[in-house]
């Protein structure tokens, strides 16, 4: 069994990671999905309250408060399948909420990407096209993630992936990573494993 974590800035490919986890039927959990439905209930668009609610859930139930609602999900998705992709880590907090519940059998998976190089890609999936409607700029996305701690939650990896070349490639070094495990890609220059990482 493992709980592969994701965690990356805006635009550097954790949805993709996501996609290829769910071709390969590996249950994904994605813990924005949590903030959606928190925005919902409250009656907020989550288009433009997404982060406003994310720090709101976090400063009335704690830093960890998303990560313990994702735990349930999880759960569940062990249930059928031996592994789990959990999408969306903000910070240190939620990544050590992880290693509490699942041990050794959580894998935290940094992906990273250049600031241009995100920017190119979140222009062609028209994200910035938010900004006029009154969302945030990447920079701003930027900001507000490495303030809740993602910046701590990056270094804490277990592997890290760089996503700077083709598509395909980046699948295909996820796709590996989660049917081989992480020895599988240490000979990729595009793939750092932290010390005692196997």
């Amino acid at each position: 069994m493992t709980v592969y974590g994701i965690v990356g800035l805006p635009g550097s490919g954790k949805s993709e990671a996501a996609a290829v986890a769910r071709e390969l039927d590996v249950p994904v959990v994605t813990m924005g999905d949590v903030i959606r439905q928190a925005c919902r209930d409250r009656g907020l668009d989550p288009a433009t309250h997404h982060g406003e609610v994310a720090k709101v859930l976090r400063e009335e139930n704690g830093p960890a408060a998303i990560a313990e609602a994702s735990l349930p999900h999880i759960e569940d998705g062990l249930e059928t399948s031996e592994h789990v992709v959990v999408d969306g880590i903000r910070s240190d907090v939620e990544v050590e909420r992880f290693q509490d519940a699942f041990g050794d059998d959580f894998l935290l998976v940094s992906i990273e990407a250049p600031f241009e190089t995100r920017a190119e890609r979140l222009d062609l999936r028209g994200r910035d096209a938010a900004v006029e409607d009154g969302g945030e700029s990447l920079e701003d996305r930027d900001e507000r993630e490495l303030g809740f701690g993602m910046g701590e939650a990056m270094e804490m990896a277990d592997v890290t992936v760089e996503n700077v070349d083709s598509l395909a490639a980046f699948q295909e070094r996820i796709e590996t990573l989660l049917t081989d495990g992480p020895s599988a890609l240490l000979d990729d220059e595009c793939v750092e494993l932290a010390e005692g990482t196997a």
